[in-house]
């Protein structure tokens, strides 16, 4: 017990801020400062959003960008990461907030906070390398979907219809629109989409989100435009923490959300992360600390308000952009948000929320890489499967299904394409005869003998195609399995094996097999593959071994003259 409680201290132990750490942050402060403003700049309208878009509030989506942006900064396992409010996190708030409101959603990322903490303590990290390319593509593609379409009544000007579908729910605004057109909020949100995109080509480094922000907001105020509704009134500052917010009456039925929100917020992270050691060099992220630091996070957030929190794909990218060095950089994106809570709050508060779907529609747009899709589709079927599979998901059931349903189909396609490398091939035994035989004998031998190499897996996906192949040998005396090449093996293919053998011995076939692993022959030994052919002699270190007790074999039952005999004949 005693010994447990000493290495987990010491996993604990591992999971904090080291000096190496707090050394990086020294190396050039004024280059993560610019950064922190930098990517703070950029990290205002989305936090604003992406509140507006889960349902809390764009003051929810702020003190996210805050509270939780800070301690993923100073806890987390990349010295690059930017965290907060993201799209993909508000795609699966939505309908917890439908069913359970705000109280709920704040359960939700406390629970999931303390599971990221469990995930990261037992050591989960690394497991995120085994998520394919194809199904982050797909999800990817279908979070882009989605956001775009949550910003629909945004965008219209309309009153968010009721339903947690987005499906639904657009085509309701869509009908809402056609009965009271708003032409001014269509165009506010198409000019700041317009303006994002077109300059983010012209000019990458301007950040033209909160200069078309800005924009938009004189616009409606100089000119008056009621049309155009605000995303209201902001507090001015941070609500003192309180649990007074936990809906411990609907617990159980908040626990599923949580785990899913546990899993996206830590798939997106460990993503997220992935993405900022590419673009660098020298820079390589701990998935486990990562965790850890969302995991503290997403406690923390809940408490002032916030809504859960994941890494943030496109602000870390502007962030490794801008030159930072340090989480001092993310830091500071942090400590501008929070001053703006406190001293702009009414500026923020006169942005139109058309403006901000513009914002969230242009990111959606460019979270679409089209070569990147393209590459993808064009790589094997297979991948072309998933992604549309894992997207279609994404935009007709949720985040958390669609990233399941891509993981079981790529896993079964992976084990299809497994299966299929496992061959049975009938192979020439004759150069590993000994070199006395004479010519009659090799024809001798051939039409009574005949041996057959195992390449590849031996497992339940390919085991019963190789019984069909194996079941069907005749017209011989003897088989010979060559097991050498067989890559590994199950239960099922060594029971598979075990069939194979006992259908050819009741036909009189005698099976002799030979260059078993040791990594095999634990499997057959469990299900007594072996017994029987040790028994009978018939289990042999090498394939000439194997011929040799052939060749005794058909001595023994009148089928070759025994080579003492003819020796004595000669």
């Amino acid at each position: 017990m005693s010994t447990l409680v000493t290495r987990g201290a010491a996993q604990v132990r591992s999971l904090l801020p080291s000096r190496a750490d707090l050394a990086v942050v020294r190396r050039d402060p004024r280059r993560d400062l610019l950064s922190g403003l930098t990517v703070a700049i950029v990290a205002l309208p989305l936090a604003l959003g992406f509140g507006v878009s889960s349902g809390l509030g764009a003051e929810a989506g702020l003190a996210t960008a805050v509270v939780a942006g800070a301690l993923a900064a100073v806890f987390g396992g990349s010295n690059l990461q930017v965290s907060g409010p993201t799209g993909a996190m508000t795609v699966v708030l939505v309908p917890i907030v439908a069913q359970h409101g705000a109280g709920g959603v704040l359960t939700v990322g406390l629970i999931a906070g303390v599971l990221l903490l469990g995930m990261a303590v037992a050591g989960l990290g690394r497991y995120m390398a085994y998520v394919p390319a194809s199904v982050v593509e797909g999800f990817t593609l279908g979070i882009a979907l989605v956001i775009g379409l949550q910003q629909v009544p945004g965008a219209l000007g309309v009153a968010k219809p009721e339903g947690d579908k987005v499906l639904v729910v657009t085509w309701r605004a869509v009908e809402a629109f056609a009965k009271a057109p708003n032409w001014t909020a269509v165009a506010l949100a198409a000019s700041v989409a317009a303006v994002m995109l077109v300059g983010a080509r012209w000019r990458p480094a301007v950040p033209f989100s909160i200069l078309a922000v800005i924009a938009a907001t004189l616009v409606a105020q100089l000119f008056h435009l009621d049309a155009a509704a605000p995303i209201g009134d902001l507090p001015s500052g941070l609500s003192a923490p309180s649990l007074g917010f936990l809906d411990l009456s609907a617990l159980e039925t908040l626990l599923l959300p949580a785990v899913a929100v546990a899993a996206l917020a830590a798939l997106e992270s460990l993503l997220s992360a992935q993405v900022a050691d590419g673009m660098t060099v020298g820079q390589k992220h701990d998935p486990n600390k990562e965790l850890f630091g969302q995991g503290l996070a997403n406690i923390a957030a809940p408490l002032f308000g916030g809504v859960p929190a994941t890494g943030a794909i496109a602000r870390t990218a502007v962030n490794v952009r801008s030159g930072a060095s340090s989480r001092l950089a993310a830091l500071t994106h942090a400590a501008i948000l929070a001053v703006i809570v406190f001293a702009a709050a009414p500026l923020v508060s006169k942005i139109p929320l058309a403006a901000l779907a513009g914002v969230l529609i242009a990111t959606a747009v460019r979270m679409v890489e089209v070569g990147s899709l393209r590459a993808m589709t064009r790589a094997t079927r297979n991948d072309a499967v998933v992604l549309v599979l894992t997207a279609a998901a994404t935009l007709a059931l949720d985040l958390v299904y669609a990233v399941l349903i891509g993981l079981i189909v790529a896993g079964a396609l992976a084990l299809r394409a497994v299966a299929r490398q496992a061959r049975l091939d009938q192979v020439d035994f004759r150069p590993d005869l000994p070199g006395e035989h004479s010519d009659e004998e090799h024809a001798l031998l051939a039409e009574h003998i005949v041996a057959y190499r195992i390449d590849g897996p031996l497992f339940f996906a390919a085991a019963h195609r190789f019984l069909l192949e194996l079941s069907e040998v005749s017209g011989v005396r003897v088989v010979i399995l060559r097991m050498s090449r067989v890559t590994t093996m199950d239960a099922t293919g060594a029971l598979v094996l075990k069939d194979a053998i006992e259908k050819l011995n009741r036909r009189g076939i005698v099976v002799m097999i030979s260059g078993i692993r040791p990594g095999q022959r634990q499997v057959l030994d469990s299900v007594q593959v072996l017994d029987r052919l040790r028994l009978e002699g018939r289990e042999y270190e090498t394939t000439p071994e194997a011929i040799a007790g052939a060749r005794k074999h058909l001595e023994h039952a009148g089928l070759l003259i025994p080579r003492q005999t003819r020796q004595a004949a000669r």
